[in-house]
């Protein structure tokens, strides 16, 4: 299995309490607790999720602009969740891997007729997606080079892992629309991390650099509102806990 795409939601589609809730903030302030999970879209062009704890205003590092050469419509200060398909039918390690949009990549070789056979475990076994959230801040001491590869293991990176079954997400499912793509395999950190607009610029010129024309995903997508409890998978799983009982927390949703 290798990763097969890239791309990030503006906001949290996730939520983790202490880290990614209603109480987080960004320049545009944040979104409320769900009444059940109803977002108001307003004037934006996009839905947005959840913001971090990180943001001060105060503070240079997240005030100060950057000058965006890749990405487009990013904002310093600002929280986005990345995401990064990986599936065992992709082009692994050839210069078809990374497609846009995602569907395309995890599907590069699967046969049509292999694909109507498949069983919902056949799927989950095949296709996941890693999460990480981020603050972005105009500061150097947080450039990472090669986000492109996937999930950051750093210091505390990648580090606070939940693991459950879900399904793709975006603005176009929501608790009455569920996608057609389910179950997918998801890794999620549960921590927000800091890192520079200049590590996601520099991701962006190496999606451009791609065989595939990734421009539809150089930019924030809108995030899923947060899945209500009874829609939620019942599986989830955390790998640092200890016991039955310690693995079924609900500090975070997706």
């Amino acid at each position: 299995m290798c990763a097969v795409n890239v791309h990030w939601h503006l906001g949290t589609e996730h939520y983790s309490y202490g880290q990614f809730d209603e109480f987080g903030s960004g320049p545009h302030g944040n979104q409320p607790r769900p009444d059940w999970a109803n977002r108001n879209l307003g004037d934006k062009e996009v839905r947005d999720g959840f913001r971090c704890h990180h943001y001060d205003e105060t503070d240079t590092k997240f005030t100060t602009p950057y000058e965006w050469k890749h990405c487009e419509g990013m904002e310093v200060g600002e929280t986005y969740e990345v995401h990064w398909p990986h599936s065992a039918a992709g082009a692994c390690g050839t210069v078809n891997q990374y497609q846009t949009p995602f569907y395309d990549g995890v599907f590069c070789n699967l046969p049509y007729e292999t694909f109507e056979l498949l069983e919902a475990q056949d799927i989950s076994n095949a296709v996941g997606v890693h999460s990480q959230v981020f603050t972005i801040v105009n500061d150097e001491e947080f450039f990472y080079p090669d986000m492109m590869r996937g999930m950051i293991v750093d210091k505390d990176m990648g580090k606070d892992i939940h693991i459950y079954t879900g399904s793709t997400t975006g603005t176009s499912r929501d608790n009455e629309m569920c996608s057609q793509y389910a179950p997918v395999t998801w890794q999620v950190d549960r921590q927000c991390h800091m890192i520079s607009a200049s590590s996601f610029d520099k991701l962006c010129y190496d999606m451009k650099m791609q065989r595939s024309d990734m421009s539809d995903d150089l930019h924030a997508h809108g995030s899923r509102e947060l899945v209500h409890d009874d829609l939620a998978a019942n599986n989830q799983y955390y790998p640092e806990a200890t016991g039955v009982g310690n693995r079924k927390k609900k500090n975070l949703r997706a």
